[in-house]
């Protein structure tokens, strides 16, 4: 059973993380061999004010 994990700031909309789980699941099945069936895609939607990068709280870095 692949888990794919995916951290990422918050925002986007349902379209688009639909399109995110389609691909990696694809790439998945593609690489490994294994059934679609078996891969889960797991999304985490993270605040800019929670994520750090170098040395800054990305709400400072990417404001919006």
């Amino acid at each position: 059973m692949p888990v794919i994990r995916v951290d990422m700031f918050e925002g986007r909309d349902t379209k688009t993380k639909q399109e995110l789980v389609k691909s990696l699941t694809a790439e998945m099945v593609r690489i490994t061999g294994c059934s679609e069936a078996s891969v889960h895609v797991i999304i985490r939607n993270i605040a800019k004010e929670d994520w750090g990068m170098g040395g800054e709280l990305a709400s400072t870095k990417f404001p919006g």
